[in-house]
């Protein structure tokens, strides 16, 4: 099985690194501002400094009444951070650098609805699996297109350089004029509202809260056996031990103790999948 990333082109990301994260180094400070923190067992616990791409709802987002970064990645962190005894300071950090971030030191912790593959595992640790994600393929009202086979011929919107635009290119070839490439799952999703595209290809998670807050435009959406699961991890610099038996001592408490499935269910309407 091909390891699928659910947003790749982290390379890129060296030339404007400077400018979206200087001054924003690991901290031992108090969190303050618009971040999230974790509750922490102890007040002087050390605080780690996490990059999220906040563009990702129901994942991580920033509300635009408070300016508050939230989502069902910050609710889970901040649990795992408060079971295990540390405490978390979130900075939005745009996906481009993100694992630059994380590789310089400028980020403790990384998560962003970040899919685990061999690949990325080269470069960094993950701690156990969180979330199962797959793909969908998302059609307006009374499509004929259920399966990657229809795609065949049909203009496809996905979000540039997520899982699904990976999938989609592999699958009508890199050269293929129909694929029209989004900043944002929500932006493709509006095309095809518009009758721009036929079909948008994106991560379960984010295409169910997209078509529950907007039940109104009546979207369709089917799953293709060829499509991957993919399996979602909180990530740490390469050989950070302590910090991610930390963070797996506090993710298998808050599964066991059952706020994972409260997080779970707030965000996505239905208990998590058995594993």
């Amino acid at each position: 099985m091909r390891d699928w990333v659910r947003k790749g082109w982290a390379g890129v990301a060296a030339l404007a690194l400077g400018v979206a994260l200087a001054g924003c180094g690991a901290s031992s400070s108090a969190p303050s501002g618009a971040s999230s923190t974790g509750g922490g067992t102890n007040s002087n616990s050390q605080v780690y400094v996490v990059g999220t791409d906040a563009a990702y709802a129901p994942f991580e987002s920033v509300n635009p009444q408070t300016n508050q970064i939230e989502g069902f990645d910050i609710d889970l962190l901040n649990a795992v951070a408060k079971a295990a005894g540390f405490q978390v300071k979130f900075e939005n950090t745009p996906w481009k650098g993100i694992f630059q971030a994380l590789s310089i030191g400028q980020r403790d912790i990384l998560i962003s609805a970040i899919t685990i593959t061999d690949e990325r595992k080269q470069s960094m640790d993950f701690s156990n699996p969180y979330f199962q994600a797959q793909q969908m393929i998302v059609v307006p009202p009374g499509s004929p297109i259920r399966t990657l086979q229809d795609l065949k011929g049909k203009k496809v919107g996905v979000q540039i350089g997520t899982t699904g635009d990976e999938i989609v290119t592999d699958f009508l070839g890199k050269t293929d004029q129909n694929i029209k490439r989004y900043d944002t799952t929500p932006l493709a999703l509006e095309d095809l509202r518009n009758k721009a595209v036929d079909a948008v290809v994106a991560d379960n998670g984010v295409v169910l809260d997209y078509i529950r807050q907007n039940s109104s435009k009546g979207f369709e959406h089917y799953t293709d056996p060829k499509f991957p699961k993919e399996y979602y991890g909180i990530a740490v610099k390469k050989g950070n031990t302590a910090l991610l038996e930390k963070i797996n001592e506090g993710l298998a408490k808050v599964k066991s103790d059952g706020t994972y499935d409260t997080i779970y269910k707030k965000y996505f309407g239905s208990a998590p999948p058995a594993e």
